[in-house]
Order: C-alpha cells, then structure tokens, then sequence
C-alpha cells in the first residue's frame, strides 16, 4: 500500500471564524456547510443558537474544536423582542399563540422594574422544548409526544438586562438588550418576565450581537463565502474565544516536549489555575496548568 500523501493528515487552517447566521438555520446546518465548502476534518460550533434567532455563531476549525468547552465560559449579548399579551408552548413565535391578559396597560417603568429581577445569579426553568434532559430524555422528544416536560431549574447569571425599546399597547412589545452567562435561555426571560407582569410573554426576534470578544459588526454570512480561501483569510486566532488566563512563552525546545504532552520549568513560574502557553512567535500551543511540586508546566490540550 502506497505511503499516505501529507497533505491528507494536514487538514484545513485552525482557528475561529464569527459568523453571522441566518435566521431559519439550524447551527449543525451552518458547520456542514462549512465543512463542505473547507474540506476541513474537524469543524464545529460554539453555542447553539435557535433556528429563527440570528447572529454571532462561532465556528471552529481544526484543533479550535478542542476549545470549545472553554468558549462556553465568555459571556453572551443578545438583543430580543419580548411580545407581551400571550404565551406560546415553545415560549416563541414557532408556536400557536394563547391569549393571556391585556398588556394595554403595562408601561416602560413597569418593563424595566420587571427586568430587574432578571439580573444576577437566578434559578430558571429551560423551555419544555429544549435540549435538556428530563429523566434522561431531551424535553423537546417529549414534548412532541404531547407529554409535558418540566425541566429542573438551574442556575445562571444575567450581567445586565436593560429596555432599549418599548411600543405599548394591546400587543405590546419590548426590545431589550441582555448580557448573559451560557446555558441561560432569552425564551424563559421573555416567559418568566410576561408571566411576573401578569399578561404572558414570548420570545420574537433574537439576535446575538456579541460572544465574548466578537461582535455582530465584524461577523459574516455563510453565503457570502464562496471558497475555502475565503474562509482561511477571515480566520481569527483560536486563543480568540478563550476566557482571560495566565500566559507562559516557550522556546524551541519547550515546545517540542509540549508537543509530546511532557512538563516542562518555564520562568516565570505561573501561579494556580488554567494557564495557555504560547510559542516565540506569539501562538497558542497547548492549554494547561502548573505542578506546584515539580514547578513545572504540565500541558493538558496540545494544538496541532
């Protein structure tokens, strides 16, 4: 059998591209795409967004996929319109739509007391149709049986909720702005804050305007990328959608250990928790902590 040619272990660019998605797609949709358009081995995505929410989706490509679950940790912006008057079974506007009580009397101050108690660490019950799991089923299996999922609270974190935008009346609407943790989910805010002011609540339209460092401004639609040269030249570092942590520099020789998954002494020695090490050149090379015992750097997730 003939020797495997190099260019078939190589793969395509690591790094992150910000994309703008499109409403009606789905977020696995958007990485096929990609996929097929790069040819790249390994691409994904960081942080779901619904089908008819819009804006900065993530994607990863190559050794960036192996980030993902630290992209998670940056906090999310999105801007949502609330409808007020009514309740949906999926808590948006893809579902029929239950009269509740008039909002013809609700005002802005009323809006921005209720966003208030939506700020901070909060308990919140998912949407029944979610990806979470109740007695180990996805709620959203079981709510197209005609079950009724009720999915554990959890805890989550909202930084700020504010009111950017009012219309009164008997289908009132409010568009607000709200910067959030992961796992937090705008359809419970828009449900919870109806059902706090007494009319009902869904979530319309939502847009993610920023994931961590990038924002709507700088991202780009899937279809106005044609080639994989494209999409290479639109490639963000991966450290791109890594939280703030402690850096070491590697020489030469160090990063050939780290690229082996050995420890190695670096100077100066880095303090507890995660830390990234980069090369000479200034690249992200593998992702880990520091043994207080051996004083060494011990690598966890090493990038190709």
């Amino acid at each position: 059998m003939p020797p495997r040619r190099r260019a078939d272990l190589t793969g395509f660019s690591t790094g992150v591209l910000n994309v703008d998605k499109g409403a009606g797609e789905t977020s696995f949709t958007v990485v096929n795409r990609l996929r097929k358009l790069t040819g790249a081995h390994r691409v994904g995505h960081a942080g779901t967004l619904d089908p008819l929410a819009t804006g900065v989706l993530p994607i990863l490509f190559e050794s960036a996929t192996r980030l993902a679950e630290f992209a998670l940790r940056l906090p999310k912006t999105y801007v949502a319109d609330i409808h007020f008057g009514f309740t949906t079974a999926t808590d948006d506007a893809e579902a029929e739509r239950e009269p509740v009580g008039d909002p013809s009397a609700l005002t802005q101050p009323d809006i921005v007391q209720g966003l208030e108690a939506f700020t901070g660490l909060i308990q919140q019950e998912p949407p029944a149709f979610s990806a979470v799991k109740v007695d180990g089923m996805r709620a959203y299996k079981l709510a197209r049986r005609g079950e009724e999922p009720r999915p554990h609270a959890r805890e989550v974190e909202v930084y700020e909720a504010r009111l950017l935008d009012y219309s009164a009346g008997a289908e009132a609407v409010a568009r607000v702005e709200i910067r959030c943790s992961s796992g937090t989910y705008l359809r419970s805010i828009a449900r919870d804050l109806g059902r706090r002011l007494g009319v009902g609540g869904y979530l319309g339209r939502l847009v993610r305007t920023a994931y961590g460092p990038l924002d709507i401004g700088s991202a780009i639609a899937v279809d106005a990328l044609t080639t994989a040269d494209e999409v290479r030249s639109r490639l963000l570092p991966a450290e791109v959608i890594l939280p703030d942590m402690e850096r070491v520099r590697l020489n030469v020789e160090q990063e050939a250990m780290v690229r082996q998954g050995r420890s190695v002494r670096v100077l100066p020695e880095p303090g507890p928790g995660l830390i990234r090490a980069h090369d000479l050149g200034g690249r992200l090379i593998a992702l880990g902590h520091a043994d207080p015992l051996r004083r060494t750097f011990v690598p966890e997730k090493v990038l190709t």
